[in-house]
């Protein structure tokens, strides 16, 4: 592997505040070429799992080498997509889940669970699929956002709860004001709120109290149950995970069902998060403010689409509205014809940093003590990954030279090594003008 891969791993390891010394136990391997896209995906993907493989051996006090294998990381991060139950295949998008075409430019909804679905439509004045044929069908929908400015229709859907967004550039989000606000901050927040004691401790495994939502949050709180904590994750009764998505994030967690609005429930939580070490939330900022959240020696993660700051700060979100909203679907396709990258590496990225964050807090309050606070964006991983990892530009390799041709542009050879050639000596002449000689007589 080349220094770009151990450059990544030392960016996010320092933002994470680890020891650098520790990076050199991180060994590389495996199939390459996986995850291709113009972003450098798989760079963002390994990376991500080295530092929290890293934070892992240093939590255990184990002395490594940490072993990265691109095919392991690669299949990881589709992981929804390799999910079998019973031989059937999931379901990862619901039918208007997709980008479509608005008067001006490309809208991209997330419609996956029935009250967002019933949102978008509400917003859009489309009946839902109960009042008829045609009725919340991909044509009616499709015929709404038609006649519609993209912004205008994700100003409605996000007004009536649902989730769209309208495709941007990156250098049209670099212009608003979210987009400013994320290129201001860095990649994740790590604070020590007060000199409270730890409360894990007493040989018994971290307790993992999860109130997380699709993808980010599962994806760290399956890794720290991988890694031995007591993980138990928290869903309102009315509003389960989706079944495909439960099956493939859930792994290794026990999972219970608490209305928080009820008295008795409400108690019964109360009491897990007074025992608990670590509470991981992933809902909106503010979302989950009126419940009282804090205890002494708690480590909170908080996890959110787009920051907990600016215009959109209270805005739901998830990775592939992310992708669009800062300028990654242009690049990865076009203004006039949006793409994606090849795994919602937004999720999976955060998810990996979101389970070091945690673990680096628990080993540094081992010896520190102190309540701890670590924040986190899917808007910031993606600014890290467009902003801050080297990506391949041909403009590098090439040169431009005059000579009997005109102005020729033309790549360099890969051939090089210490003391050798930078270039040709000579550029084309014109074919067949030479004498037929050996240069010097």
């Amino acid at each position: 592997m080349d220094n770009t891969v151990r450059t990544g791993t030392e960016s996010l390891w320092s933002a994470l505040g680890g020891d650098p010394a520790l990076v050199d136990r991180v060994e590389y391997g495996g199939v390459s070429g996986l995850l291709p896209a113009r972003l450098p995906v798989m760079d963002l993907a390994r990376a991500a799992v080295a530092v929290c493989s890293l934070a892992a051996v240093e939590h255990a006090g184990l002395p490594g080498p940490v072993r990265v294998d691109d095919g392991a990381v690669a299949t990881a991060f589709v992981s929804e997509r390799h999910l079998r139950v019973d031989g059937r295949t999931p379901v990862n998008f619901a039918p208007l889940s997709r980008f479509w075409r608005a008067a001006d430019g490309w809208v991209r909804t997330h419609a996956n669970y029935p009250h967002h679905e019933a949102a978008l439509l509400a917003a859009l004045g489309v009946p839902d699929s109960a009042s008829g044929p045609g009725s919340g069908s991909v044509e009616a929908v499709a015929a709404a956002i038609g006649g519609r400015r993209a912004v205008e229709v994700e100003t409605a859907v996000y007004a009536a709860g649902g989730l769209a967004v309208a495709l941007r550039t990156p250098g049209e989000w670099a212009a608003s004001e979210q987009g400013r606000e994320v290129a201001a901050r860095p990649l994740l927040t790590r604070e020590r709120l007060d000199e409270a004691a730890p409360r894990a401790g007493n040989g018994r495994p971290p307790r993992v109290l999860d109130l997380t939502r699709v993808i980010a949050g599962p994806v760290a709180t399956r890794t720290l149950a991988l890694l031995g904590a007591d993980v138990l994750r928290i869903d309102p009764p009315g509003n389960p995970e989706l079944p495909d998505q439960h099956a493939d994030a859930d792994v290794g967690k026990r999972t219970a069902a608490l209305d928080l609005d009820r008295p008795s429930d409400r108690r019964t939580f109360d009491e897990l998060l007074d025992s608990a070490d670590v509470l991981v939330t992933g809902y909106r900022p503010g979302a989950l403010d009126r419940f009282d959240l804090e205890r002494p020696g708690l480590v909170t993660a908080r996890l959110s689409a787009w920051g907990d700051y600016g215009p959109w700060g209270g805005r739901r979100g998830f990775d592939s509205l992310v992708q669009v909203a800062t300028g990654i679907a242009a690049v990865e396709g076009s203004a006039e014809e949006p793409g994606a990258l090849p795994a919602q590496a937004l999720d999976h990225g955060t998810g990996y940093l979101l389970a070091a964050a945690v673990l680096r807090s628990l080993t540094e309050q081992r010896t520190e003590g102190g309540s701890r606070l670590v924040r986190l964006a899917l808007a910031q991983t993606g600014h890290w990954l467009t902003d801050s990892l080297p990506r391949y530009s041909p403009e590098r390799y090439l040169a431009e030279s005059e000579g009997p041709l005109g102005r020729l542009r033309h790549s360099l050879s890969p051939v090089s090594y210490e003391g050798g050639p930078a270039n040709w000596s000579r550029p084309p002449g014109l074919a067949g003008a030479d004498a037929a000689e050996w240069d010097g007589g």
